[in-house]
């Protein structure tokens, strides 16, 4: 048996949460050991966030040639693109923020970074397969920071072959003519309306009947109908896979298509199924995932904390970015403090964005909610845009105007999503909010005109005209 190395911290992932760890560890000068087999830099920078915004850059610069004709361009329709560069060029931007991860990773740990693959034998104790052989480890606290990776079913074996999840889509050397994307979350959403703006053709796919994990069926309705002019979906129904002799067939009810390659975006899961949890004595779920407290990311009553995607709960860079620093500084720490969580934010950039803050509409409360609505083709900048189907749903307490959530499809969604946030978080009131300047013509005077629909269904109005506060005295 080789002998074990004695550590203060063990740290399980040089991702976003990991990192955000260490941080707190160094900060007091704890003992530590990272642990990652590879490849360095976060699943954002390599596979996920950001390689995406990239797709979705060029396919808003190359589809900008088909509006360009209202303002007196001709020629356009000579243009062409070269997808093979298109797609380089992507790489090219991805190797750049995933270079500069894996630097920050490769700077903090320096040579305390183990790069290889740990198991727990005991909930303190982790074996580590590394390229010169296995270590043991002795830690006083260990904190699991070891991501996700993209669910494949075992029904899609028939066709492995011809199918990509997000970690090789940006792998290929050119794009294939016609693709069908296997879930429309964010993820599968974004992926799909930027291939459709680079002009592949395609097939968005998914047993829920709201593309971007939309609860408001409002909201619901109004994004299914913008982005079904941009890409076919088939929504709400089950999708038969059949191989063909260059591709793939689809079959949903009495819809048929063929396409070259399917992408697989239905979802990720946590990497802790290789850690040996359960022979190791945690507590798991029925899932196998840890049980933790999200006020401390202690796994049960063990000297083991647990952030980002590994515990499969707020699977967000910045939600990884808040749990990797409230483990770290627990288990630099004798007692564990609770931490209050942030207000949930969710966006997808889909142009227009959707976007989710705070409570959803599915886990409002029956009754005592009122909804204040704003529509694009009421909004004068909106209108400019040509942005008319935006659309900004807020619910607030029936009581007092309270905000609880919001929900949108929206340009410049991504930007009311974080007004929206600190305002909740804040606590504020429609009214409150209403004091506040909106600036003319801007798309944040959708937010006014949900608020001051908010407001008029409220019980009692102050005597004041609306958006308008009393001079404070000396």
């Amino acid at each position: 048996m080789p002998p074990e190395i004695l550590i203060d911290i063990a740290i399980l992932g040089a991702g976003s949460a990991g990192l955000y760890a260490l941080r707190e560890v160094r900060r007091v000068g704890r003992s530590f050991v990272m642990i990652d087999p590879g490849p360095l830099g976060t699943t954002c920078a390599r596979v996920g966030c950001m390689p995406s915004k990239v797709a979705l850059h060029a396919g808003a610069e190359w589809a900008t040639r088909k509006a360009l004709s209202q303002i007196g361009v001709r020629g356009t329709e000579g243009l062409s693109i070269d997808l093979s560069v298109t797609w380089a060029w992507l790489r090219e931007q991805r190797d750049s923020f995933s270079n500069n991860a894996t630097g920050k990773a490769r700077t903090a740990a320096g040579e305390h970074l183990i790069e290889g693959s740990a198991r727990f034998l005991e909930p303190t104790l982790l074996e580590v397969n590394t390229p010169t052989g296995v270590q043991h480890i002795r830690a006083k606290k260990v904190i699991i920071a070891t991501g996700s990776r993209p669910v494949v079913p075992a029904w899609l074996a028939p066709v492995q072959d011809r199918t990509v999840t997000t970690d090789a889509l940006f792998e290929l050397a050119t794009l294939p003519a016609r693709i069908g994307i296997l879930g429309l979350g964010a993820i599968g959403l974004e992926m799909g309306l930027a291939l459709s703006r680079l002009g592949v053709q395609v097939i968005g796919a998914d047993l829920a009947p709201q593309v971007g994990g939309i609860s408001d069926p409002v909201l619901g309705e109004r994004a299914s109908a913008r982005f079904g002019r941009e890409m076919d979906l088939w929504l709400g129904v089950e999708t038969h896979l059949e191989r063909t002799e260059t591709g793939v067939r689809l079959r949903a009810g009495d819809r048929e298509a063929e396409v070259d390659l399917l992408l697989a975006a239905l979802g990720r899961r946590p990497n802790t199924d290789g850690l040996n949890l359960q022979d190791a004595g945690f507590p798991l779920d029925a899932r196998g995932t840890p049980r933790f407290d999200p006020a401390t990311m202690q796994v049960g009553e063990l000297p083991v904390f647990i952030a980002g995607d590994a515990n499969a709960d707020r699977p967000l860079m910045h939600e990884a970015s808040d749990e990797g620093a409230i483990a770290g500084y627990n288990a630099a720490r004798d007692t564990p403090t609770r931490f209050a969580r942030k207000v949930s934010l969710g966006i997808a950039f889909s142009n227009p964005d959707i976007a989710s803050v705070g409570t959803r509409f599915d886990a409002l409360p029956l009754k005592g909610v009122v909804i204040g609505t704003a529509g694009g083709d009421k909004n004068g900048r909106a209108r400019i845009m040509g942005a008319t189907d935006s659309m900004l749903r807020v619910y607030a307490d029936a009581s007092d105007g309270r905000l609880l959530g919001a929900s949108m499809v929206a340009v410049g969604g991504e930007h009311l999503a974080h007004l929206l946030a600190w305002s909740i978080q804040r606590g504020e009131t429609a009214a409150q909010l209403l004091q506040l300047p909106f600036y003319h013509p801007v798309i944040e005077e959708m937010l006014q005109t949900a608020l001051q629909d908010i407001v008029s269904q409220l019980p009692i109005r102050g005597p004041y005209p609306l958006g308008l506060a009393l001079e404070e005295s000396a």
